[in-house]
């Protein structure tokens, strides 16, 4: 008791006790120690604590010195390993209890891909109030059972069992470096399970840093496809639209407002969008406008089925290339209007070519589809006759004139207006059935971005009557893009195997 007396009794230890503490509280609070959210601490604040405490043990060493009294040499050290085991571990035994009182009533999640896109998502996950992760998949067997930030990283054949030990309602995919053969092979890994399926937008927001919890969106249907977008050839893209007046008929539909986004692209003097749907025309002439500047975009109200319209607005606007858009494209309602169908899709194109011919434009280009290719349908007849129209204006038919007409076929094209995707996504979300037409039928897709590269391209390319495809791969089956769709959707095919499940199949055919 004779020493801790001497110690008590000797105001140099009070004035270094005062000092030492004067000093921490400074230094703790010039690192922002005392505003820190003790929800969000990390290692950077048990970092911060350390940094602080080596100042404060080193502050004790300079204090004994300066008012000369003894202090053994363990002093600094001991002191220093306590203050961070009580200061740093408090907070983080706080922020313990409260990250598992609030991680409570949030949905489990799993993050695939354990890169630097999965760790910067699982920082933006971590600050959700709706998911908390719960694991990391990784195709790469040298991270199997390793740890980020405490989250452990597993293989994906533990996928199963992790479902059932978490009750995991959704995968993240952090993944965007993967080719999309990759996805594809990933995707269908993961429909085997009743899990929705969600992905981190473009590699751009993620190095950018821009990545957020509200941009996670469903997976890309086109990702199925199991192919690499087709890459375009740069010089065919400028070819007829750089410093030209190019016309899009058709311009509000889903080719036709993508065609538009994509020739702004290759700087046209101007842009004639020809729309007969007042609301389509508004809505892409509006958001033309804010991303095209320096380009003249010319909304202009009309039918194809009005042929002195067309003359006027071709001669007017001096256009020089042409994209015919326009055409009334789902199968059943033209089988219901077989009439209306020929009119606007056979002789709105032949009146909008001879318009094109009228007014000496140099490129008209055709949107027609593989359906046209031994029609079985209304639909699939009129765009064939509306190609042998055009090829025989190529030949010179009533008149010679130098209007290079050429016709682009299309498969499916994902996300447009007429395809089955935004079909069965419908039908998913009002609880079933998914028609499908044949459990065997196979379609070739495209995606719009694609089908839009290709009618620019085959403008640049056409000699007069030209047909051009693209080569779009493997097929799908119908059928298996729907139970994929199902199964991404975080629900199960209801079949007979499976009678409890959520969603039916139902072939029409």
């Amino acid at each position: 008791m004779g020493a801790i007396d001497v110690f008590w009794q000797d105001i140099e230890y009070w004035y270094v006790f005062v000092s030492v503490t004067v000093v921490t509280l400074a230094v703790f609070t010039h690192f922002g120690l005392y505003r820190a959210v003790l929800r969000y601490l990390g290692l950077q604040a048990v970092v911060t604590i350390a940094f602080g405490a080596v100042l404060s043990s080193l502050s004790i060493i300079l204090f004994s010195y300066y008012f000369q009294i003894f202090l053994p040499r363990s002093v600094p050290v001991i002191y220093a390993t306590f203050l961070v085991t009580l200061s740093g571990g408090a907070r983080l035994f706080v922020r313990y209890l409260i990250s598992d009182f609030l991680n409570s009533g949030r949905t489990p999640v799993l993050i695939y891909g354990a890169g630097k896109a999965g760790r910067q998502l699982y920082q933006v996950v971590s600050q959700s109030e709706d998911y908390r992760v719960v694991a990391f998949i990784d195709d790469n067997l040298k991270k199997h059972k390793t740890t980020i930030q405490g989250i452990t990283i597993f293989r994906p054949k533990y996928i199963s069992r992790l479902l059932d030990k978490h009750h995991v309602e959704k995968v993240f995919l952090a993944v965007p470096k993967a080719s999309r053969n990759e996805r594809k092979r990933i995707i269908e890994r993961l429909s085997d399970f009743p899990i929705e399926v969600m992905t981190i937008p473009s590699l751009s927001d993620i190095v950018n840093g821009e990545l957020k919890i509200e941009q996670l969106k469903e997976v890309a249907i086109d990702d199925l496809l199991g192919r690499d977008s087709v890459s375009p050839n740069q010089l065919l893209l400028e070819k007829n639209i750089k410093d030209k007046t190019v016309m899009v008929t058709g311009a509000g539909g889903s080719i036709g407002s993508e065609l538009c986004r994509q020739v702004v692209k290759y700087q046209p003097s101007r842009l004639v969008l020809f729309e007969s749907s007042e609301f389509s025309l508004y809505s892409i002439e509006r958001e033309l406008n804010q991303k095209a500047q320096g380009i003249e975009i010319v909304p202009i109200m009309g039918n194809v089925q009005n042929q002195q319209r067309l003359v006027n607005t071709m001669r007017s606007f001096r256009v020089e290339t042409v994209y015919h858009a326009a055409a009334y494209k789902h199968v059943p309602l033209v089988e219901y209007n077989v009439a209306e169908g020929i009119q606007n899709n056979v002789f709105g194109t032949y009146r909008a070519a001879c318009a094109a011919i009228d007014a000496g434009v140099s490129s008209f280009v055709l949107i027609s589809t593989d359906k046209a290719v031994r029609p079985t349908n209304v639909m699939g007849t009129t765009k064939r006759l509306a190609e042998l129209g055009l090829q025989a204006l190529a030949k010179g038919y009533q008149s010679d004139h130098q209007t290079l007409f050429s016709m682009v076929r299309f498969g499916n094209v994902l996300g447009s207006s007429g395809s089955v995707i935004p079909l069965f996504k419908a039908q998913i979300a009002k609880g079933g059935p998914v028609t499908v037409t044949h459990k065997d039928i196979i379609r070739y897709f495209m995606t719009i971005p694609e089908a839009a590269q290709l009618v620019i391209q085959a403008s640049a390319m056409a000699k007069g009557g030209d047909v051009f495809v693209l080569d779009m791969g493997e097929p799908v089956r119908i059928s298996d893009l729907a139970k994929n769709l199902i199964h991404l959707s975080g629900l199960e095919v209801k079949d007979d195997h499976n009678p409890d499940g959520d969603i039916e199949i139902l072939y029409t055919g």
